[in-house]
């Protein structure tokens, strides 16, 4: 089985963001800056990878009428992990992700991956899918929270780039999300197609 393939199809293939379009709620919810963007992206990295490994590995042992609900406390049971290491060791990123963790849960992406690929591969494989979809869905939350803090403070993680009176404010609320988010997307797209 080729890995690599595996891990790049996360990322630019199949990304989940700009391409198959899915977990937009924290797409949009979470990427006021690329800090944020980063940390929801990792955050769901850590739930994917871990929870396509253990779904790979219990998939011959969960009856069919049993799975889907299965697949959730597993991927549950990381969140819960991950939710206590974020409150002890980075307070600030937890409070400022704040709801956004717990819905990690019912993020269409880990799910679907449960389905599609973990319960249809052995252990390594699915680690090298977890991989790769959370750095796809990294690297797109992260670009589109530094477009937008740039855009609307003039900083990169929180680092000044011009100043702040340039910013365009719109960028840093809800309307400045679906903007970026569809000239990303917009821009992937044409990158595709050349």
């Amino acid at each position: 089985m080729n890995y690599f393939k595996i891990l790049m199809n996360g990322i630019v293939k199949e990304n989940p963001t700009f391409v198959l379009l899915l977990g937009m709620c924290p797409t949009l919810g979470t990427t006021s800056s690329a800090i944020n963007g980063m940390g929801m992206g990792l955050a769901t990295m850590f739930v994917l990878i871990c929870s396509n490994v253990v779904i790979s590995l219990i998939k011959n042992l969960v009856p069919d009428m049993v799975r889907i609900p299965i697949f959730v406390v597993v991927i549950a049971s990381f969140v819960t992990l991950l939710q206590m290491v974020m409150q002890a060791y980075v307070p600030d990123l937890y409070a400022t992700l704040g709801l956004f963790i717990p819905l990690i849960v019912v993020n269409c992406i880990l799910l679907g991956r449960a389905e599609a690929f973990a319960a249809k591969n052995g252990p390594v494989a699915s680690m090298f899918d977890g991989l790769g979809m959370g750095l796809g869905f990294t690297i797109a939350l992260t670009l589109l929270g530094g477009v937008r803090e740039f855009l609307g403070t003039g900083k990169i993680f929180n680092i000044t780039i011009m100043p702040e009176q340039y910013g365009m404010l719109v960028f840093v609320l809800a309307p400045g999300a679906f903007i970026v988010l569809g000239y990303l997307i917009a821009i992937v797209n044409r990158l595709k197609k050349a």
